[in-house]
């Protein structure tokens, strides 16, 4: 399917691993001009190998800032002043107690998940609004609509991305621009993999039997009973960032294997 994206420019935030490199390789192979940022050289250069090397004829650019700091946008804004498309995913997680999160560990998570996206948005939705057309997708998470009790300060990050995509799609009306966010369940990667080793019930399990443990402890409820793989997060992105995708504005896309039982 020709998703009718040659000739546009993207950004994708968190663009060096996992879902954010997959969203950006996807972007690329549809004809797209990625930008990718990150705060490590080394790993967005890294990052440019893979993409290039899967999509030779892929058009990738990359700028280093942190943005969990308006700084680090500032700096963002000058190298890349405008696109069609953002990506809006950087964030982290961690597990820990309620009562030991702190006000730092509030701060920074608020920072990096939610601020980056807003400060970036702030800066690109109303361009977009001028030229009549653009893409704002924010990495939610399942956990946005569920907040897990082991890493509640994760939870409100993803939550409020959601207030955030649906607020800013209410000023899209009649325009070109859409804005949605999705949600995926938990995708394979190194950082999960590692998580998951972490919380193995016993020592010894290998990381098949720590999966299986996971989904029939924690996700009893997911239909398709395994990881899911970046590459399908960043297809139904590469979607919705696409002309094909101009019915679905302001939409919290589920791509979570059917964990959720509700039918909305």
């Amino acid at each position: 399917m020709d998703l009718q994206l040659t000739g546009k420019t993207a950004l994708v935030t968190g663009a060096t691993a996992g879902i954010g490199l997959a969203i950006a390789q996807t972007l690329a192979r549809e004809g797209v001009a990625v930008t990718l940022t990150g705060r490590d050289p080394a790993k967005l250069q890294s990052a440019v190998a893979q993409i290039t090397q899967a999509v030779p004829a892929a058009q990738v650019s990359t700028v280093v800032a942190d943005l969990g700091s308006a700084e680090g946008a500032a700096t963002l804004f000058a190298a890349y002043p405008d696109t069609d498309i953002l990506i809006n995913n950087l964030g982290y997680y961690e597990a820990k107690a309620f009562a030991d999160i702190t006000d730092e560990d509030w701060l920074r998570m608020l920072d990096v998940n939610v601020m980056s996206g807003v400060r970036l948005s702030r800066h690109y939705f109303p361009r977009m609004l001028e030229r009549n057309w653009g893409r704002v997708i924010f990495m939610s998470s399942e956990v946005g609509a569920f907040t897990p009790p082991d890493m509640v300060h994760y939870g409100v990050s993803k939550s409020a991305q959601l207030a955030v995509s649906r607020g800013m799609a209410e000023l899209t009306k009649g325009t070109g621009v859409t804005v949605n966010s999705v949600l995926p369940s938990a995708t394979r990667s190194d950082g999960i993999v590692e998580y998951l080793r972490q919380t193995a019930p016993r020592p010894g399990m290998t990381d098949a039997e720590i999966e299986a443990n996971f989904f029939q402890t924690y996700r009893p409820s997911s239909l398709i009973g395994r990881m899911i793989e970046a590459d399908e997060i960043a297809a139904m992105v590469a979607l919705l960032a696409s002309p094909l995708g101009a019915a679905s504005n302001g939409a919290a896309v589920r791509v979570e294997g059917g964990t959720f039982r509700s039918i909305l």
